[in-house]
């Protein structure tokens, strides 16, 4: 990340911490995340989004009117900075002419033309990066690294990443005990050397397991919990065909298979596993 940085410390928080992503303007996905949050008694504070709170989904406006009246903590993924600034496309770090690079670029116009002015400068103020503490660990909060808002970082992807991405993560907010990310929608924990990077996955999209299923994650006295989210994906589906976002997305609600594996590391192509096996 370059440029002058919006970085919130939250202190030290209490209890347990719910950490989510990706709501992907996916209603009935946000709802039942609130529904999760008040069932467990977690305070307001005490919930924090890593970002991409619109993209493939039928209702932008209802979901970001949801999140920035929660109370929660938020940072911006890349959807809220390009939104916030009106730029042409999602800046989601897709390879050009990729399938995921075209299939964006209709859920993105769909995304622009539906966020009021109000809700843009909100998505502009939002800050980069968060820090806290959770039993005597400090966390660093962010979209998809400390690099890069729109950085790709797989469970498989190389170690020497991770620590280039702790290394400036530390240059830039001090000593971090672990990360906090998103953005790639791939829930997972990696541990190197006592250090933790934990990606939260996303609540608006299944993490192509064959199962509509989504992701969150809870921080406990015990360390990290990923855990799965059942919502209305029927809804959320029949929402984004009303809406005329019919580019395989809404199936993936349904089935868990993305429509294109281009953005995956080949080992963690599965439609392409199954067919070679």
């Amino acid at each position: 990340m370059s440029g002058n940085l919006i970085i919130d410390d939250l202190g030290h928080l209490d209890g347990e911490v719910l950490i989510f992503g990706g709501c992907y303007s996916n209603l009935q996905a946000a709802r039942a995340l609130l529904a999760e949050v008040d069932a467990r008694g977690i305070p307001p504070g005490n919930v924090i989004c890593t970002g991409d709170i619109v993209g493939y989904g039928a209702d932008p406006v209802a979901v970001v009117d949801m999140v920035s009246g929660s109370g929660w903590a938020v940072i911006a993924g890349n959807v809220e900075r390009q939104i916030g600034a009106q730029k042409e496309n999602c800046g989601c770090g897709f390879e050009e002419g990729s399938a995921c690079d075209r299939l964006s670029q209709g859920w993105y116009r769909y995304a622009v033309g539906q966020v009021r002015s109000d809700q843009r400068h909100w998505m502009q103020a939002l800050p980069d990066m968060i820090t806290f503490i959770h039993q005597h660990r400090r966390y660093l909060v962010v979209h998809g690294a400390p690099s890069d808002i729109a950085r790709f970082v797989w469970p498989v992807s190389d170690e020497a990443i991770f620590r280039s991405e702790f290394d400036l993560a530390e240059a830039v907010v001090g000593p971090v005990n672990a990360v906090l990310a998103g953005h790639c929608g791939i829930p997972f924990e990696r541990v190197m050397e006592g250090r933790h990077w934990i990606n939260a996955g996303a609540i608006g999209m299944p993490p192509h397991d064959g199962r509509s299923l989504t992701r969150f994650a809870v921080l406990g006295s015990r360390g990290v919990r990923i855990e799965r989210l059942q919502y209305d994906a029927e809804a959320a589906a029949k929402s984004m065909v009303h809406a005329g976002l019919t580019q395989g997305y809404e199936q993936s609600l349904l089935i868990g298979i993305w429509p294109s594996e281009d953005v995956l590391p080949e080992e963690m192509r599965r439609v392409q596993r199954l067919a070679s096996g």
